[in-house]
């Protein structure tokens, strides 16, 4: 399900749109759906998303949840989170919607090179429900 077609759409504060995919800032909690065929780098495109979302909501990214509505087939570059982490920026938790096998296969090679465990989720209801838990918690 794609965030606009969900009824989380009326709590965006702000949409931020990429030749590459689109990001959904909201209170709390990030999620972002990237084009089909895409592969995500620090520098082509995750660095500008963190730049964006980190001025928007003035902050470094440690009391943020990040959502990854996967719904579609892409991939990530695994060791630039390694940039993401040198950068100084850090997510208070990570979130992955996904039903097909690459993409699981995908999350489970990101989560050797990020610093902390990467929850899956196969329904975007359940994991924007764990993000909006996790604002509410400290993990």
């Amino acid at each position: 399900m794609r965030i606009k077609d969900s009824v989380f759409y009326t709590d965006v504060l702000k949409e931020l749109e990429y030749n590459f995919g689109s990001v959904y800032i909201f209170e709390g909690y990030v999620a972002s759906e990237i084009n089909s065929g895409i592969t995500i780098t620090w520098d082509e495109h995750a660095k500008q998303i963190v730049n964006d979302v980190t001025s928007f909501l003035n902050t470094d990214g440690s009391d943020l949840v990040y959502i990854s509505n996967r719904i579609n087939s892409y991939a990530v570059k695994p060791n630039d989170w390694l940039k993401f982490f040198t950068n100084s920026y850090s997510l208070k938790g990570y979130g992955v919607v996904a039903n097909t096998k690459g993409s699981i296969m995908n999350t489970v090679i990101e989560n050797l090179f990020f610093n902390k465990k990467i929850q899956r989720f196969n329904s975007l209801e359940a994991a924007l429900q764990w993000a909006k838990d996790r604002v509410l918690v400290d993990i």
